[in-house]
């Protein structure tokens, strides 16, 4: 092969081997760049990029609609537990207002009963006496049993026939007690300060009145001689 001499100032002509080597670089090179630059390339990278967030949108969808479905059962199963309590509260009002009512009507009925009764229980009368001897005796007897001072309708009405007959307003005017200014009054003549002292609460303050002046004679009688039955003279 000859050899080239170069000029100085003067470019070497490329040989042949050189023009190829280059066109062969120029040839990759420009491969390359529109490889880059193709659009088809372009837009798989960019489905590429943009297919991740939407695939990332659609999972959080379906949390959020799990999530959604589980909220509204809760609040489901809470109205069903809420309107089942309402219920039983209810039923348990309705129990407690019927058993009251029950109880209501029971004491009315008891009450109304109980009315019954007493209206068909017929108030006792009271006790009456006759206004003679006979009748004062006996409601003397009653004081006289109440205030538990001894003595019978017989001994009552022996010693009244004997110091008085039987009058209420007998007076003794001539024994030593009537000299003295104190007479003996009445059916079993006692004097005032004797039927002062032995006074049975309940009865007349009055010597004349028959009933209260057998009861405080009778029970002086008892205290001195401890019952008018054992009185067979003057005491």
């Amino acid at each position: 092969m000859p050899k080239q001499h170069s000029i100085p100032g003067r470019i070497p002509a490329m040989t042949k081997a050189h023009k190829l080597s280059f066109a062969g670089v120029a040839t990759l090179g420009a491969a390359a760049l529109a490889f880059s630059l193709a659009p088809a390339d372009t837009k798989a990278s960019a489905d590429s990029v943009s297919a991740a967030p939407a695939a990332l949108s659609s999972q959080q969808l379906q949390v959020k609609t799990v999530g959604l479905s589980g909220q509204l059962a809760d609040a489901q199963a809470a109205a069903a537990k809420k309107k089942a309590a309402d219920a039983a509260a209810a039923k348990k009002a309705a129990e407690a207002a019927a058993a009251k009512k029950a109880v209501d009507a029971r004491k009315a009925k008891e009450a109304a009963s109980r009315s019954a009764q007493r209206a068909a229980v017929k108030p006792v009368a009271a006790k009456t006496y006759t206004n003679n001897l006979d009748g004062w005796i006996r409601q003397s007897l009653d004081i006289m049993k109440k205030h538990g001072i001894p003595g019978t309708y017989d001994g009552l009405h022996r010693n009244i026939m004997r110091e008085s007959s039987g009058n209420p307003n007998a007076i003794n005017g001539w024994d030593i007690n009537a000299i003295n200014g104190v007479p003996s009054i009445g059916l079993l003549q006692v004097i005032k300060p004797t039927f002062d002292a032995y006074h049975v609460a309940g009865t007349v303050h009055s010597q004349y009145n028959p009933v209260a002046n057998i009861t405080a004679a009778a029970n002086y009688a008892a205290d001195r001689y401890g019952s008018i039955d054992n009185v067979n003279s003057a005491y």
